[in-house]
């Protein structure tokens, strides 16, 4: 799986450089999430801008993440969600678990908001 991974002032980005998130990707994007967490990081901003298509799999990935974030206390964002991969959010009702914004400058400011209240 091909991703950039940048930590910034308050939290790491994750970008994403696949078309796909689905079986053959996912358990690398999820063990990813688990390091990053291990090694004390509660913030993860995830750009899935490139990709066009998720399934299961990856939504499960954006699970573990929301979950890694929540119980280290801090936040999982997801930005620049392409039309098909948002529809399968909303089908799903995951829409009203995960923290979803357009860009990955609405994410920084999402979080720095969350980490303030």
């Amino acid at each position: 799986m091909e991703i950039n991974i940048d930590k910034s002032s308050g939290y790491v980005l994750i970008k994403v450089l696949e078309k796909q998130l689905d079986t053959a990707n996912s358990p690398q994007l999820k063990s990813e999430f688990v390091l990053i967490s291990a090694g004390g990081e509660k913030n993860i901003v995830l750009d899935i801008a490139e990709c066009v298509s998720c399934d299961s799999s990856g939504l499960s990935a954006m699970l573990t993440a929301n979950r890694l974030c929540r119980n280290a206390g801090g936040n999982f964002v997801i930005a620049g969600m392409q039309p098909n991969v948002l529809k399968l959010i909303q089908i799903s009702q995951l829409d009203t678990v995960l923290n979803i914004t357009q860009s990955v400058e609405e994410a920084s400011e999402l979080i720095s908001k969350m980490k303030n209240n």
